[in-house]
């Protein structure tokens, strides 16, 4: 770990800094979000002991998780954090989270977790890339877990569920179920995976229906609602699309919103089962089991194997799945798509 001179009060005012007011990134009217953390617990206590000393384990260990969207956003940021919640649980470690983190804080908020000698910090999605990267620089002791990432160093491993079977799952769906032949996509940022995501979407719902035609957009946030309920509307309105899959975390959320008041518009969930059978909006989802990824971080930290490498996740080994049907998905086309799934899963569904 990199050498501090802060003390017992030193610590406090850095998670004090943790704790304030941090901006939402992107959406305009968005406005100041106060900052959600559970942090200023953990650096009460830390405070009392001083600096983490060598037998810090006797307590045992400790994951704390960023993001730039809510933890109770229905969409990615619920889905990750639940994910290190779980896994946490079955290994028996102590949880902390900073969300509604803007931008030009993702390193700071890092900062101030390395300095409180968390054991694992998690960053749910490639575009925390250059902080974890700086950080963990700074930081060598200290683990970190880069979802959708393509980095592996030392201290940092990169956890990658297969963007390209998602796009696959999510598009097969949507060209079964559209009546309109017209789909849509929403991404956050412009991030590789996501572009996989959509690319693999817009061929395997051409795949299946070769009359649909995909409408795509980038909300520039993943927290920004409202941006997402635009985008939504306007997609309906202008293109008449009627299933819809996004990769914008809260963005997801509004265009849902959306859709929920129109009758036949439909949404395709990740990364968590987020709907249920009697769900009127979201139709399926393409669950991602992020907690067996963010576990095998934390297995290879408490073993002592951490780092250069990169946790994959796909259909073959069970961290890809189908979620719960919505009952408007008629069983025959339950059926249909199980048989594509299974086809993506095998490698033949482009053939």
């Amino acid at each position: 770990m990199r050498k501090s001179n802060t003390k017992a009060v030193s610590l406090i005012m850095t998670v004090a800094l943790a704790a304030v007011s941090l901006s939402a990134c992107g959406g305009s009217g968005s406005g100041e979000k106060e900052t959600q953390t559970t942090a200023a617990k953990a650096g009460s206590e830390a405070a009392d002991k001083g600096t983490e000393s060598a037998d810090k384990k006797e307590g045992g260990y400790k994951v704390a998780m960023i993001c730039d969207s809510s933890v109770s956003d229905g969409g990615w940021g619920a889905s990750c954090y639940q994910a290190m919640v779980d896994a946490a649980e079955e290994m028996g470690w102590e949880t902390v989270y900073t969300d509604n983190i803007a931008t030009s804080d993702y390193a700071t908020v890092m900062t101030d977790y390395a300095e409180l000698g968390y054991d694992l910090i998690f960053a749910p999605g490639n575009q925390y890339t250059d902080a974890v990267k700086q950080v963990a620089s700074e930081y060598p002791e200290i683990h970190f877990a880069l979802l959708n990432g393509t980095v592996e160093t030392e201290n940092i491993e990169s956890i990658l569920p297969d963007a390209d079977q998602i796009g696959y799952m999510a598009g097969a769906l949507a060209g079964l179920m559209t009546k309109t032949n017209n789909i849509g996509f929403i991404g956050g940022m412009e991030l590789d995976t996501t572009k996989a995501k959509v690319s693999c979407y817009e061929k395997a719902a051409q795949k299946v229906n070769p009359q649909v035609k995909v409408s795509s957009a980038y909300a520039g946030s993943f927290s920004d609602t409202a941006k997402g309920k635009e985008i939504a509307a306007s997609m309906v309105s202008t293109y008449d699309v009627d299933v819809m899959f996004g990769d914008a975390s809260a963005v997801d959320t509004g265009a849902r919103e959306a859709l929920a008041g129109l009758e036949g518009r439909y949404d395709i969930g990740q990364p968590g089962n987020l709907g249920s059978a009697d769900d009127k909006v979201i139709i399926c989802s393409v669950v991602t089991d992020n907690a067996a990824l963010v576990k095998a971080c934390m297995e290879t930290v408490e073993d002592g194997t951490f780092g250069n490498k990169t946790v994959y996740g796909d259909l073959s080994n069970g961290c890809l799945s189908v979620g719960t049907f919505s009952s408007l998905v008629p069983e025959d086309v339950q059926k249909q798509y199980l048989e594509y799934v299974e086809q993506i899963k095998a490698g033949t569904f482009l053939e």
